[in-house]
């Protein structure tokens, strides 16, 4: 038993080490964003601009260091940017030789992996233009689908470095129709992941929580980001997506997502107060996660509405256990002030977001949940109606 023990964490140490970095793109893009945000303190800011400075010297980032300098209004330092270029210069024309030579003196497979090294030569110094223009060049003489998916996703990163939703979903289209074609299943799976992003940047949780549940057991992209950040993303797009027993069996009860949120207090809270029915506890840990969330890059612009969403989905299972109960009781359950969730229920209502009223006479809500089989007649009917209008119409026609 012990040596298969000291087996395993070995297997486990090799598997970790094995893991690829996180993009330096993406991590100088996440940096940016604090630099921009206001959700950051002076110290945050700082220290993101040390460590974006610290990453541009280590790669000699030209193209970047000019890009940054412009967007922040940071003053430019001449002889760093001019021994930058000489370096990228000198690098470029070492790959060049490199591709002359495999075109002379070896086989195609040889020139395409020189290629590459080329175009990730110019993506791996911020120079976003010129590496997009080689990786459709390498796309357009590439036969093998997996080398076509590989150049995609790295496509897709550097449109997530740079913020350009556009290129991202052009290309999340593409990897879409290659993997149908002859994907395998580690690229299947990497392909989850950014599209899942994807969704998450154009507000579509329902279909991101769907990617990245399937995800949770099988996750590899971390070039994109941490395990830990994906099982993250996972809750916070779940909890507003799907039904409770869905929610406990593929959230709650997942011992992958439990594994990780056990050392996450705040989101472990947020998971078990929603599914333990303790609305003030949920309520209190809302704010935190919103905070959270707003200091994330690809959540921030959507927190308010989550924090929106979350409030609805808290209302809507707490009123599903009562035909009626009062302002003041659900006020204290979800320790909030009556003229508070008297507002909240009533904006909510009026969108049609809740299925209840409010007695402001007796300070009463009513539930009026819709009755899903008379629903469900009235939609017979109409489907039966509109049947035997198109029969009639092609009666007439045929006589």
């Amino acid at each position: 038993m012990a040596d298969e023990k000291v087996k395993m964490e070995v297997d486990n140490q090799d598997e970790q080490e094995a893991e690829e970095p996180q993009d330096k793109l993406l991590v100088l893009a996440e940096n940016q964003y604090k630099l921009q945000s206001a959700n950051f303190s002076t110290q945050e800011k700082n220290e993101a601009k040390d460590a974006t400075m610290k990453i541009i010297k280590e790669s000699d980032m030209a193209p970047y260091y000019e890009r940054i300098c412009d967007l922040m209004g940071w003053t430019k330092d001449e002889k760093l940017l001019s021994e930058m270029k000489v370096k990228n210069e000198a690098e470029a024309k070492k790959l060049d030789d490199a591709i002359a030579d495999a075109k002379k003196n070896r086989g195609e497979t040889e020139v395409r992996e020189a290629e590459v090294d080329k175009a990730k030569l110019y993506a791996k110094i911020g120079d976003k233009k010129t590496a997009l223009e080689k990786y459709k060049e390498i796309l357009e003489t590439t036969v093998g689908t997996g080398q076509k998916i590989d150049i995609v996703f790295l496509i897709i990163r550097l449109g997530m470095a740079f913020n350009d939703l556009k290129l991202v979903k052009e290309y999340v289209t593409m990897a879409k129709d290659l993997v149908e074609k002859g994907g395998d299943w580690e690229r299947r799976n990497l392909l989850k992941v950014y599209e899942a992003t994807f969704l998450v940047c154009i507000r579509d949780f329902k279909a991101a929580a769907d990617l990245f549940i399937e995800s949770v057991a099988t996750f590899t992209a971390t070039a994109v980001y941490s395990y830990e950040t994906m099982v993250v993303y996972t809750v916070i797009t779940s909890m507003i997506s799907l039904d409770r027993i869905s929610l406990r069996k593929k959230v709650v009860k997942s011992p992958e997502i439990l594994q990780i949120v056990q050392e996450m207090p705040k989101v472990q809270t947020l998971i078990q107060s929603l599914n333990k029915c303790n609305y003030a506890e949920l309520f209190a840990v809302l704010v935190d996660i919103s905070t959270m969330m707003n200091k994330d890059r690809y959540f921030a612009p959507h927190a308010a509405w989550w924090l929106r969403e979350m409030r609805i989905v808290a209302y809507s299972q707490f009123l599903r256990s009562y035909r009626s109960v009062t302002l003041g009781s659900m006020a204290r359950t979800f320790g909030v002030g009556n003229k508070f969730l008297d507002k909240e229920l009533s904006r909510f209502i009026a969108a049609g977001r809740l299925n209840c009223k409010i007695d402001q006479v007796n300070l009463v809500i009513e539930t009026n949940r819709p009755d899903a089989k008379n629903s469900q007649y009235a939609d017979i009917i109409a489907k039966g109606d509109a049947l035997l209008s198109r029969i009639q119409k092609l009666s007439i026609e045929l006589t």
